[in-house]
């Protein structure tokens, strides 16, 4: 039954002469909210501390969820024994979202999800494991006095805050925190491209192209139809009518006005190539229309310069490391030309590695960078920026820094065996 109306009275506000800054103290604030700042600051929870996660979205799930990008990648090992790799959150939601979830193996096992239940998953665990979080932000500064990373201001459409920690992890993909501490970090000479997936619906799986036929097509008549990349995947979900389409390349730039640009820049060729799609595969795309376009997709743009930089060879010879903390078999996929990317898979057996010097900073005692930005040649990151050794860096850099707490502990310090008996999952 609806309610009379009531008086509501207003309050005169103004501005403060001074902006006032809000500011929250805590155990571990983690920059970045996608899969590798997520599994940290989830873990770190666990370790019962108390967190902070901050990302630029108004929403976390980073572009694991908001890029569409639709499938787990280097989470398992290669044909024939697909051992799985990477555990810890992975196991908890290949546990609780059984339903939403298709294995599809072929090289490797990758996995199909559901990204609106998947990003829900995340939400509910935040909350129930007590995290903090400030969304929608932009990083302003990062205070960083005698080797310690002090606190990092923010601003958001509601006011400033400022978070003081006694460790940071950059999860930022971008290497943000890092970078507005000051501290060295690594770009490419030359762009690194970036993808805007897209999801059809309408689609009949039972019509598929073969393996290869989309690249095929892609490769023949992508440059008359004004695409920069020529060839592509579709990722069909099962019983579902529905498929991811990894077809794009965009550029990544770090400019501001250059990366809106980026976006629309993404979105004409997306539909460029679904129109190809429709013309060339009538049966499976034919009623095919757009559900949702994701966030520009990002995979390599500004990094850390680490206290050690994982190199191609070490990739390819599977240098496992005293300090080592996450692994993988993806391949080496680096997508340093327009029109294609370098697809370079390795052996049955083949397992390489991270080390925790490659995810510290030398300037900085408290932070440690997990995903995407940490440090390796342009070859070997792209074959470690996957969610499967992602989501392991983000859970080695929580418990580095359980390890390295108090006042002189340092990352940098930490007794490598007793970090491997905590990561052992994710390496053994």
């Amino acid at each position: 039954m609806p309610h009379a109306l009531t008086e509501l009275k207003l309050t005169e506000v103004a501005r403060a002469a001074a902006d006032p800054i809000q500011e929250i103290g805590t155990d571990v604030c983690v920059v970045g909210a996608g899969i590798a700042g997520l599994s940290a600051a989830i873990e770190s929870a666990r370790l019962h501390r108390d967190v902070v996660l901050v990302d630029s979205l108004p929403l976390i799930g980073g572009q694991m969820v908001h890029s569409l990008i639709g499938l787990f990648c280097g989470v398992f090992g290669n044909a024939p024994g697909y051992a799985q790799l990477t555990h810890g959150v992975f196991d908890d939601i290949f546990r609780d979202l059984a339903g939403e979830l298709h294995f599809q193996r072929g090289h490797t096992t990758t996995v199909f999800y559901n990204e609106v239940a998947l990003g829900r998953w995340f939400e509910r665990t935040v909350r129930e494991a007590g995290i903090r979080t400030i969304l929608g932000t932009v990083l302003l500064r990062a205070g960083l006095s005698d080797g310690r990373v002090e606190a990092i201001d923010l601003a958001s459409r509601y006011g400033d805050v400022r978070v003081r920690a006694a460790g940071f992890v950059d999860a930022s993909g971008d290497a943000a925190l890092t970078w507005q501490a000051g501290l060295p970090c690594w770009v490419p000479e030359r762009t690194i491209y970036g993808s805007q997936q897209v999801i059809v619906e309408n689609v009949d799986e039972n019509h598929k192209p073969e393996p290869g036929e989309i690249d095929a097509m892609l490769a023949a008549r992508g440059e008359e139809h004004g695409l920069l990349r020529r060839g592509g995947l579709a990722f069909f979900f099962p019983g579902r009518g529905t498929a991811v389409l990894n077809v794009t390349h965009i550029e990544a730039p770090l400019d501001p006005v250059r990366a809106s640009q980026a976006q629309f820049d993404g979105r004409d060729q997306a539909d460029r190539a679904i129109g190809l799609l429709r013309s060339e595969f009538p049966k499976a795309f034919g009623e095919a229309r757009v559900r949702a376009y994701g966030f520009p997709g990002r995979r390599q743009t500004r990094w850390i310069k680490g206290r050690h930089q994982l190199a191609a060879g070490e990739v390819r010879a599977g240098t496992r490391f005293t300090d080592a903390v996450a692994r993988t078999a993806w391949p080496i996929e680096l997508h340093d030309r327009a029109d294609g990317y370098v697809w370079e898979m390795f052996g049955a057996d083949h397992v390489h590695y991270v080390p925790l010097r490659s995810m510290t900073p030398p300037g900085a005692h408290n932070l440690v960078a997990a995903g995407r930005c940490v440090d390796g040649d342009a070859a070997a990151l792209s074959s470690v920026r996957v969610m499967g050794p992602c989501a392991a860096m983000g859970a080695a850099a929580a418990h580095a820094l359980d390890l390295a707490a108090g006042k002189d502990g340092s990352v940098h310090d930490i007794d490598p065996g007793r970090l491997h008996q905590r990561l052992a999952p994710n390496l053994d």
